[in-house]
């Protein structure tokens, strides 16, 4: 008997392992930082060298959850409108077919504990996985799809992300502008 619910768990524990391995590798960073800017002896004053880095351990563990599961409830909702226009699926088969994907993302949540020092090594693993599972997505899928659905969902997909994607750079990018414009230091030079 094949339970459909025995794979509830992969979700959580991907996230989790996602968040410990971009975690581990920005306590690193973090304390870089700390140290460049003077504020790090201030800190150990307060904290021991394990207790610091395990605060900022939790800390970012507690950012990258959210980022990640963020990520998820945005993909998931994606999916879920793919399917709504292209698919002839009315009682939600196709979705029920995906569900055993979640084993992807747990599968690369274990490889990128091996690039724990790299966060090149970190994103590039996550986009591997994320592209192995939307073609996952999209084989699993194909049965409820005509031709020209399944070339709309692979658009709208691509379309809704990069959409995203941009926008989001687009404000970082405006952010990191207006913070430099704004320092008084560069105004002196």
């Amino acid at each position: 008997m094949k339970n459909t619910y025995l794979s509830g768990y992969y979700p959580l524990f991907s996230i989790l392992l996602f968040s410990l391995t971009f975690s581990v590798y920005g306590v690193g960073i973090s304390l870089e930082l700390f140290k460049g800017i003077g504020i790090y002896a201030g800190m150990r004053e307060f904290l021991s060298d394990l207790q610091l880095k395990l605060f900022i351990l939790i800390l970012l563990m507690v950012l990258f959850f959210m980022l990640f599961a963020a990520l998820k409830l945005i993909a998931e909702t994606i999916n879920e409108l793919a399917l709504l226009f292209f698919s002839r699926d009315q009682e939600g088969a196709a979705l029920q077919k995906v569900r055993a994907g979640s084993f992807i993302y747990f599968a690369g949540a274990l490889i990128s504990v091996a690039s724990l020092k790299s966060i090149i090594g970190l994103i590039v693993i996550f986009i591997i996985t994320s592209f192995i599972y939307f073609v996952y997505f999209v084989i699993k899928t194909s049965t409820t799809l005509t031709a020209a659905g399944t070339l709309g969902l692979i658009l709208f997909e691509l379309i809704v992300w990069s959409a995203l994607l941009s926008s989001v750079i687009y404000v970082i990018v405006r952010l990191y502008n207006g913070l430099m414009a704004s320092l008084p230091i560069l105004e002196q030079l």
